[in-house]
């Protein structure tokens, strides 16, 4: 008697992952599963799909991203990615937390649900990500502890934090022993560290890094054993720099991820199935591109059962349309081909935006004009220290264009401290007005930039009357807002509603700035100013930090 399964899917060219090769082969699917290949005489469909000769490849994974950077909610992002091929990712949720700890890990969690998309949620292990910053909470390991009876938690997140690594102390190592005892690993962020730090890393577990930005520092990963995620971000652009590390030989040690990506971005290039496209495009062989964006980053996260065309594996796949550029034709999650939902991101009413910020704060005196500049270094989120000769005018900065050098203020919101530091930035262009944001990694608080005090003011007012968003201006005028009131991070509208204010926004940065022959995001570029664990130099409520030096400096150079 012949068994009867769900799907039968024939005449596809279906990648083996295992072999990196493309074979003639039919898949059988039962319940979301793939339960045999090959010609079976004792099977028979419900349902048969012709592929007629396409390619078929395994449902794409974004092996590190942050789901808040896209500046949607969990469900809304899973309509884009599921579209674009993408069907697994593995999330690091720590920007919500650190605005509003276990309650915002909970709200990201159980919104996620109403998606098919997998999301496996990674524990954040830096709330805050320095001991001195001022965020919204903070998480020990006790706290997170709970969270890995969550089916979809899957490990501890990005270790930022290497001093705390490097002197073993307690909490940051309870956490990624917690992680080791319920099964799952630690994910590494070793921005700025050599190899004899990364090998204090490996040394305590950490087995996958995102953070390499030249193909040196993906060699020396590659050495020290380290699962090596090429990304590529709407800011953080290191895959076409780093491709050519990635040979046949060592390929099943690297996969891709978007780390941060806006949704808007997502929309016109796509995600993962971009990094395939710019892969082949340098030279991978496209077998070898599709299996680093499938099963080798299911292997990096222990996802046994995702990540291959083969039987006992769960079926998501991909069927294209153009193997090389990686254009989708239809996507099958679990079994089930993606087809339009009509849910709406959960509720979030908690207002987490908190200043009072006076005018006059905004002055920068200066006893001398020659002070540490924040350089910006367009499509990476590190900075350059620059020291300039900047423009006074009766002992007060004034905006300098000729240097393009901008005033910047970065706010506390959380806990109403009154704290905020000023500083000056290289790299916006922007001539008349000012961009605020919500967004400023990692403890989220306010940060603005513009040409004048009037207008970095309004910026500030406006996205704070709308509990967290974007906001362009040009004096008191505001040119484009995006209310973003789930943490101050993420929009509660429809996806296409968010993107289509994302552009908006960036028509009303053109407004303020000139043209410059850099295409990058100064939205994103500037949540990245205030992130003190990445070098060089940043800023934050407290002042300038400085990343070498480990500590706070002075805007003015004596």
């Amino acid at each position: 008697m012949r068994k009867q399964v769900d799907l039968c899917c024939i005449n596809g060219k279906v990648l083996n992952v295992f072999s990196r090769e493309f074979e003639e082969k039919t898949l059988w699917i039962d319940q979301g599963m793939i339960v045999a290949t090959g010609e079976r005489d004792g099977l028979i469909a419900q349902e048969t799909f012709d592929a007629a000769g396409a390619y078929i490849v395994p449902g794409m994974i974004d092996a590190h991203v942050h789901i808040e950077s896209s500046m949607v909610a969990p469900s809304e992002l899973g309509k884009a990615l599921l579209t674009s091929g993408t069907t697994t990712i593995v999330t690091d949720p720590h920007e919500i937390a650190n605005v509003c700890g276990i309650a915002g890990l909970k709200y990201m969690i159980n919104d996620a649900a109403q998606t098919p998309l997998d999301i496996f949620f990674m524990l954040p292990s830096s709330v805050p990500c320095a001991p001195f910053e001022h965020n919204g909470a903070t998480l020990k390991a006790e706290d997170l502890r709970p969270l890995y009876t969550e089916p979809s938690v899957n490990g501890l997140a990005e270790v930022m934090d290497y001093p705390a690594v490097a002197n073993q102390e307690p909490d940051i190592m309870q956490k990624i022993h917690d992680a080791q005892q319920f099964g799952y690993h630690a994910d590494g962020h070793g921005s700025g560290l050599n190899a004899e730090q990364l090998d204090v890393y490996r040394q305590a577990g950490i087995d996958t890094d995102h953070e390499c930005t030249t193909i040196q520092q993906a060699q020396e990963r590659l050495s020290a054993g380290f699962w090596t995620f090429l990304r590529e971000g709407s800011v953080e652009r290191d895959l076409e720099q780093i491709i050519g590390v990635v040979t046949e030989s060592n390929a099943q040690r690297f996969a891709f991820c978007t780390d941060d990506k806006l949704i808007s971005d997502i929309l016109t290039e796509g995600s993962i199935n971009y990094c395939v496209q710019l892969a082949i495009k340098h030279g991978i062989r496209p077998e070898t591109a599709y299996t680093m964006a499938s099963y080798n980053a299911a292997q990096a996260h222990k996802l046994t059962d995702h990540g291959a065309l083969s039987t006992g594996f769960i079926a998501d796949l991909v069927v294209l349309k153009d193997l090389k550029t990686a254009t989708i034709e239809k996507v099958m999650k679990a079994g089930k081909w993606i087809t339009p939902t009509a849910t709406k991101p959960l509720n979030f009413s908690q207002n987490t935006v908190h200043q009072q910020l006076k005018p006059t704060d905004l002055k920068i005196s200066l006893t001398t004009d020659y002070c540490n500049v924040i350089g910006v270094i367009p499509n990476h989120i590190e900075t350059d220290h620059l020291k300039k000769h900047v423009s006074l005018k009766n002992g007060h900065f004034i905006n300098d264009t000729t240097q393009d050098i901008s005033k910047m203020i970065v706010v506390e919101r959380h806990h109403q401290l009154g704290t905020f530091g000023l500083g000056l930035v290289h790299g916006f262009n922007i001539t008349n007005g000012a961009i605020a944001t919500t967004i400023a990694h990692d403890s989220h608080n306010i940060i603005a930039v513009g040409s004048d005090d009037q207008a970095i003011y309004t910026a500030i007012q406006a996205i704070s009357s709308t509990h967290g968003g974007i906001a362009v201006t040009k004096g008191k005028d505001i040119l484009a807002a995006m209310p973003l009131p789930i943490a101050g991070l993420m929009s509660n509208q429809s996806y296409l509603q968010a993107a289509k204010e994302l552009t908006a926004i960036s028509a009303a940065y053109q407004q303020i700035s000139l043209p410059t022959d850099t295409n990058f995001n100064p939205f994103i570029t500037l949540s990245f100013l205030t992130l003190p664990v990445i070098p060089s130099i940043k800023l934050t409520d407290q002042g300038l930090y400085d990343f070498e030096q480990a500590d706070f400096i002075p805007l003015e150079i004596k």
